[in-house]
C-alpha cells in the first residue's frame, strides 16, 4: 500500500467536508465506545482496571522474552507439522507466499483479516502474478470491490453508509436491490461460499502466537476464519513477531480485553486456535501449514525507545475514542494504520520523514491511553516523536522559532509576566477572530480566547499578602 502520510493536512481538510462520511464514522465509534464501557465495567470500574492491567502486564512480559518466544514457538509449531519461515520485510513476504504458490500450483486464494498483508500489499502481488485473491471478512471484501484500503482496523468499512454498499453490490456483483442489511449480507455470504469451496489456499493474520503450545489464534465474528484455514489444501499464516503471548493463561487473559475493547463483546463469537497441518484421521484442515513470521521494521521498534508500541493487540479503542479520527476518518492517515496507532506506529515503520504530519495529529486529550486495554502510552509517545521531528529540523520554521521564543519568554518570570499584560491589553474581553500573520493559522479554524484580566501569579501575591 503506498504511503501518502506526508498528505494528511490536505487530506483531512477534504475529509471534514464529506458530510456522509463523518456521520459514519461518527456513529459508529460512538456505538463502540460506549459498548466498551458497558461491557469492560460491568462488575465494577475496579475490575475493568484490574482486567486491563494484568492484559498489560501480559504483553509487557511476552515484549521483555520476545527473542526466546520466537525461538520457542518455532520450535512447537515445526514439531507440529507446521513449516516456519521468516521474513525481514514486506518484499520478502511476497516472495515466500509466490514460491509456496508455486510449490503447490495454486490459482486462487481466500483471505482472511490480515494487517500485516495491507502493510506489505501482498494481494497487488498476488494479482500482478495471476493469483485471483478473495477478501472474505465482509467488510474487506465491500472495500475490495470499491478498490479502497480500510480505514478501521476492526471495522474497515466504517466510512460508508448503507446506501453505498448497495449501490456498490448492484453495480459489481448484480444484487437484486434491496434496502435491508441482512438480506445483503446473506447475498454476500452466498456469493463467498463458492469462493471457499473452490480456493487452493488460504492467508489469514493471527491474533496471538501462544509460544508454549505453537497455537495461532484467530478471534474473528463472522465465521470466515474458519472457512479458510479447514477448506483450501494449503493455509499460510501472516503473523507480526510482536503477536507472542508466553502461555494459554496470558492468552485467556488478552482474549478477553480484546473483544470488549474492539467491539463492546463480552466474548467474539468465534475463537480459533491452530496448531498445524491436517493430522491422519483427522476431517477437515489444511494438507500443509506454513507460519510466516514477519519482521518488517518490529526489530528496530523493539530496539528503541518505542518498544511498547509492540503490545498493541489492535483492537482500534484508540480510534474510536480519538476526536481527530472522529473528524477526519481513516484515510487522511495515509497508511495501513488510522487514528493515535497509525500515528504513533505508522512513523517507526515507515520512517518519520514519510509521514511528518501524523505525531501532530492529536489534541493530546489522553484518551487513546485511557482506552487502551494494555495501556500504552500513546500521548507521550507522540510527544516523543514530536522531538524527533523537531531535532531532525523535519518541522516548519515558524513552529520552530516560535517554540523557541516561548522557551525563552518562559525561562524569566519578570518578561514571562510582562508578556502576560501585553497580551490582556491586546486581547481585551473579547475573543479575537483573526490574529495578524503567521499566528492567523490559529484563528483560522478557532478563535483565540481572552487573556483573564487579572493574572494568576498577581492573585497569588494578593491572597498571600505580598
Amino acid at each position: 500500500m503506498k504511503v501518502t502520510s506526508n498528505d494528511f493536512t490536505s487530506t483531512a481538510k477534504l475529509s471534514l467536508m464529506d458530510d456522509e462520511m463523518r456521520r459514519s464514522v461518527k456513529q459508529a465509534t460512538t456505538t463502540a465506545y460506549q459498548k466498551r464501557i458497558d461491557l469492560m465495567f460491568e462488575a465494577g470500574h475496579a475490575h475493568g482496571e484490574a482486567l486491563r492491567q494484568r492484559a498489560a502486564q501480559a504483553k509487557r512480559r511476552a515484549l521483555q522474552r520476545l527473542p526466546d518466544l520466537l525461538d520457542q514457538a518455532e520450535a512447537k509449531l515445526t514439531a507440529n507439522g507446521a513449516h516456519v519461515l521468516w521474513a525481514s520485510d514486506g518484499e520478502k513476504v511476497n516472495q515466500l507466499v509466490l514460491e509456496i504458490i508455486t510449490r503447490h500450483a495454486v490459482t486462487s486464494v481466500v483471505k482472511g483479516k490480515s494487517m500485516v498483508s495491507e502493510e506489505v500489499g501482498l494481494n497487488e502481488a498476488l494479482e500482478d502474478h495471476g493469483i485471483e485473491v478473495i477478501e472474505t471478512d465482509l467488510g474487506e471484501y465491500i472495500l475490495q470491490l470499491a478498490d479502497e484500503p480500510p480505514s478501521h482496523i476492526v471495522i474497515p468499512v466504517i466510512h460508508k453508509s448503507l446506501t453505498s454498499i448497495r449501490d456498490l453490490f448492484i453495480e459489481k456483483l448484480n444484487m437484486t436491490p434491496t434496502d435491508d442489511g441482512h438480506e445483503m449480507a446473506q447475498f454476500a455470504r452466498r456469493v463467498l461460499r463458492e469462493k471457499f469451496l473452490t480456493a487452493d489456499m488460504g492467508i489469514t493474520g493471527g491474533n496471538f502466537i501462544v509460544s508454549e503450545t505453537g497455537s495461532i489464534c484467530l478471534v474473528t465474528n463472522e465465521g470466515n476464519g474458519r472457512m479458510v484455514t479447514s477448506l483450501p489444501r494449503v493455509h499460510v499464516a501472516l503473523v507480526g513477531i510482536e503477536k507472542m503471548v508466553a502461555t494459554l493463561e496470558d492468552f485467556a487473559i488478552l482474549t478477553q480485553v480484546l473483544p470488549r475493547s474492539a467491539t463492546g463483546q463480552s466474548m467474539p463469537v468465534y475463537t480459533h486456535m491452530y496448531n498445524g497441518p491436517r493430522k491422519a484421521g483427522e476431517p477437515d484442515g489444511p494438507d500443509e501449514m506454513y507460519v510466516i513470521l514477519v519482521d518488517n521494521g518490529r526489530s528496530a521498534i523493539f530496539n528503541s525507545g518505542y518498544a511498547q508500541i509492540l503490545t498493541c493487540i489492535r483492537c482500534g479503542a484508540c480510534m474510536n475514542a480519538c476526536p481527530v479520527y472522529q473528524a477526519t476518518g481513516g484515510h487522511a492517515y495515509g497508511w495501513v494504520y488510522p487514528g493515535p496507532l497509525g500515528a504513533v506506529l505508522t512513523p517507526l515503520l515507515v520512517g518519520l520523514e514519510r509521514a511528518r504530519p501524523l505525531p501532530h495529529a492529536s489534541s493530546l486529550c489522553g484518551a487513546c491511553k485511557q482506552v487502551c486495554p494494555v495501556d500504552i502510552d500513546l500521548p507521550q509517545m507522540l510527544l516523543d516523536l514530536r522531538h524527533d521531528l523537531y531535532h531532525r529540523r523535519a518541522v516548519d520554521p515558524i513552529l520552530k522559532w516560535g517554540l523557541k521564543l516561548w522557551a525563552f519568554g518562559n525561562r524569566f518570570p519578570a518578561l514571562f509576566e510582562f508578556g502576560g499584560r501585553i497580551a490582556r491589553l491586546l486581547t481585551g474581553d473579547r475573543s479575537l477572530k483573526r490574529l495578524p500573520g503567521f499566528l492567523s493559522r490559529w484563528t483560522n479554524y478557532r478563535d483565540f480566547p481572552p487573556f483573564a484580566r487579572e493574572s494568576f501569579r498577581r492573585q497569588w501575591r494578593e491572597r498571600r499578602g505580598d
